[in-house]
């Protein structure tokens, strides 16, 4: 692999001896001679710039990448520069450093979430039994009233059940056992499992593949297709898409998008949150699994969403 510096310092030496020839050529009359030595140093000239436009899309792409949030950086170039080489190696570290302390603090501000909505579901289920508890054991009620009462405690009890049950399916999560996985049958699959007229699937490249615990990551897609299509159910023309990209530095990229109403703003930061749900009867836990299980992978997922036009969740594998 050639040096970009030596390239560059050959091609500035060639445009100074090919300058002197000419003006040699043109000082003792011989023009076609100095005519060739002019289109030599155009020709260097125009290669020189070339080069610096390559190096200013590779730096380009970079930048790129590092606003995608890809962390995997790499310079390549069939120049060796070392300088820029260095600068992305220190570039890569300094994004893996941001992404840890960025995810610590998410995680922090998580767990705060958890301990609040932990605590107002637990009050809001011992709150009632307490009181109702009480005014059983120490008046006088008819049996109708005890066992109106009582079937308050057992509901309130149960529901109080469940939300510990969900609290442990989503902390007992088992270590992936990933292997190679075409990305092309995978989407195939889901197609099978949920097929629907208007959930398009746009096939990835045969030779695509990603590294996973198939039936998370299946279970993954499986739910948030089904959030889209209950987000597009009163929508006229509903459209679902599940696609991927895969950036110059292979980060594969999944994105499931809809047409539905959207999420809004105010609860944007807050659909990751275990137990934290807008639906009537939902448990809140779907998507906070799907966090989990995506970091695990060592990969993540993030919402996008614009109010009356649509949602996007993208699943990102390093």
């Amino acid at each position: 692999m050639k040096r970009y510096s030596t390239t560059v310092i050959t091609h500035i030496c060639a445009i100074i001896i090919f300058s002197a020839t000419a003006f040699f050529a043109f000082s003792n009359r011989m023009p076609f001679t100095g005519i060739l030595m002019i289109l030599f140093i155009a020709g260097f000239g125009i290669n020189l710039y070339r080069l610096q436009m390559i190096q200013l899309r590779l730096v380009k792409q970079l930048a790129q990448n590092i606003s995608c949030g890809d962390t995997a950086l790499s310079f390549r170039s069939k120049y060796r520069n070392a300088q820029l080489e260095e600068l992305t190696d220190e570039l890569r570290e300094a994004m893996r450093m941001y992404k840890k302390r960025t995810m610590e603090a998410n995680e922090i501000e998580s767990w705060q979430k958890l301990i609040r909505v932990m605590g107002h579901e637990i009050m809001n289920s011992i709150t009632p039994i307490i009181s109702l508890s009480e005014t059983l054991s120490t008046r006088e009620v008819e049996y109708s009233q005890m066992q109106k009462g009582m079937q308050v405690i057992h509901k309130r009890s149960k529901g109080l059940l469940e939300f510990v049950e969900n609290y442990r399916r989503i902390t007992r999560i088992p270590t992936p056992i990933k292997e190679k996985v075409c990305l092309a049958d995978l989407f195939n699959c889901i197609a099978e499992l949920i097929p629907n007229d208007y959930i398009s699937f746009a096939q990835p490249a045969p030779q695509i593949s990603i590294k996973i615990d198939r039936n998370q990551i299946e279970q993954v897609l499986i739910n948030i297709i089904k959030n889209a299509i209950e987000a597009c159910e009163y929508i006229d023309s509903p459209k679902i898409q599940i696609e991927s990209f895969v950036s110059n530095s292979g980060t594969v990229s999944i994105l499931v998008s809809d047409n539905g109403p959207g999420i809004l703003p105010d609860v944007m930061d807050k659909i990751f949150i275990p137990f934290f749900t807008t639906k009537e009867h939902g448990s809140g836990i779907g998507l906070s699994l799907c966090k989990q299980i995506m970091h695990l992978h060592g990969g993540n997922i993030v919402a996008s969403s614009i109010p009356n036009k649509g949602s996007i969740f993208t699943l990102t594998f390093d």
